[in-house]
């Protein structure tokens, strides 16, 4: 009976085809012996249907994935992928192609030169003039460099690997906090909605009351005062019917800004179906809690965290051993083009060497590095453990907030029917002339504050529900690019 009652109320939400401050009454705001609750005053209705967009639970989410902030995680995650290569660059043979082709004009010149003296028969230092002269500068050389042992470039090699793993769980945690939150603004635009299908039935149930307590008096079976008193309380129910209508505007604009949507798209959200039936129980906690361990993408990003500073500790380490690198080349070269470019036996240098170097003392900078390599490899261990301390905390109560949740929806359902049964009763008796409109008005009151309990209880249910999933690392299967 419960489900039953859940879908009537909450199966009212607008469609596709309509506005989200226009729709019908829901069929759930009615007694079940009142038919004055069938339909609410056309002076009542919000707005026209035209120019609403529909959107579903289902895109809502899609949507929010692509949300500004998720798109810049996975920025992050290209510039570490980018990162990988740069790594691997300097380990793979680096050839160097360069041709030269110039000359040199050398003005004239006075310089001292080494010349017989013929009255000593020795040799004198004698300043003597040299005429302009040019000359040519024609090379073309290739040259080869290869690393043969780098341990630091290696581990930094794997840093980065290790670093994109570390970006794709980030990447994937962003995205799914981006889903949850337009999940839950997409459920805040319905709840919104949903209310003002309930206020709307309570208009409706007060313009009929109205009507009836006019007739009895007409007839002489009530005084002037109930008349009265029906009218104030149809006032008082499209004043908080207007009222509610604020707030829709503004869940319709913060779902469209995080969806990267114009604000001013009237977004209508569409009933997500899973309201329209009884919820599930909520899982067991070492289940969650297990489920959340292993697939969470935080703490799967912190793992990979640590890794990368224990890698960066590596790499400082690798400064106490040897680099080894060997290094080839070939050029031609000469003082004009003939030889250098159509001579292939002449002016030909070939060239090869097999470094070794090795840094014996850095001044203690190595011993530096590696201590703090150490204290950020400790740093990321810290942040896991809190992490993983904080995620069971997390799950824990997303658990139990779940089960209150819908216990809460369980009771507000068979109070939502009872005071359905009491507004009934209460008509019943004020067409009979053995009750008043202040009775009928209390427990009109009641049947509404009911119906919004239920619809806010069970969209909290929802809700509830999905940030489990998001705790446990499930809220979206699918990679975050």
């Amino acid at each position: 009976m419960n489900a039953l009652m859940i879908a009537a109320l909450l199966t009212a939400a607008p469609q596709a085809s309509q506005p989200p401050v226009a729709p019908q009454p829901p069929v759930a705001t009615q007694p079940a012996q009142a038919p004055s609750s069938t339909s609410a005053m056309p002076g009542t209705q919000a707005a026209p249907a035209a120019g609403t967009i529909p959107i579903t639970l289902a895109e809502a989410r899609a949507e929010g994935r692509n949300n500004t902030q998720a798109l810049l995680a996975l920025l992050d995650l290209e510039r570490a992928q980018v990162d990988v290569r740069l790594s691997r660059a300097p380990l793979l043979p680096q050839v160097s192609f360069s041709t030269i082709a110039g000359g040199a004009l050398i003005g004239r010149q006075r310089v001292f030169t080494t010349v017989p003296d013929p009255t000593t028969g020795g040799f004198v230092q004698e300043s003597v003039e040299v005429p302009a002269t040019t000359r040519g500068n024609y090379d073309i050389s290739l040259s080869l460099s290869q690393v043969l042992y780098d341990q630091a470039r290696w581990s930094q090699l794997e840093q980065s690997g290790v670093a994109v793993e570390a970006s794709r769980g980030q990447a994937q945690e962003q995205a799914d906090a981006a889903e949850l939150e337009a999940i839950n603004r997409f459920f805040s635009l319905y709840r919104s909605q949903a209310t003002i299908q309930v206020l709307e039935a309570t208009v409706q149930r007060s313009q009929e009351q109205l009507e009836r307590a006019r007739a009895l008096f007409q007839a002489g079976r009530v005084g002037r005062g109930e008349e009265l008193s029906a009218l104030v309380n149809l006032g008082n129910d499209r004043i908080n019917l207007v009222q509610s209508r604020a707030s829709l505007v503004g869940n319709q604009t913060q779902l469209a800004v995080w969806l990267a949507r114009p604000g001013t798209d009237p977004l209508a959200a569409q009933d997500p179906g899973l309201l329209t039936t009884a919820p599930a129980p909520a899982p067991a906690l070492e289940a969650a809690l297990a489920e959340a361990r292993q697939r969470r993408p935080l703490i799967v990003a912190l793992q990979k965290q640590v890794r990368v500073a224990e890698l960066a500790k590596d790499v400082a380490t690798a400064a106490y051993f040897p680099r080894l690198v060997g290094q080839g080349s070939y050029s031609r070269g000469g003082p004009s083009p003939g030889p250098v470019f159509t001579e292939p036996r002449l002016q030909n240098t070939v060239s090869g060497s097999v470094s070794l170097q090795w840094d014996i003392f850095s001044g203690l900078a190595t011993q530096a590095q590696v201590a703090r390599a150490q204290a950020s490899v400790r740093t990321a261990q810290l942040n896991l453990e809190q992490a993983q301390r904080e995620l069971d905390a997390t799950v824990r109560s997303a658990v139990e907030a779940l089960t209150t949740r819908i216990e809460a929806a369980r009771l507000s359902a068979e109070n939502r029917e009872a005071a359905a049964q009491s507004l009934a009763l209460a008509e019943e008796r004020f067409k009979a002339g053995a009750g008043s409109t202040l009775e009928v008005r209390d427990a009109q009151l009641k049947l509404t504050q009911a119906e919004l309990t239920l619809l806010g209880n069970r969209v909290d249910v929802e809700i509830a529900r999905f940030a489990l999933m998001r705790a446990m690392g499930i809220l979206s299967t699918g990679e975050s690019k």
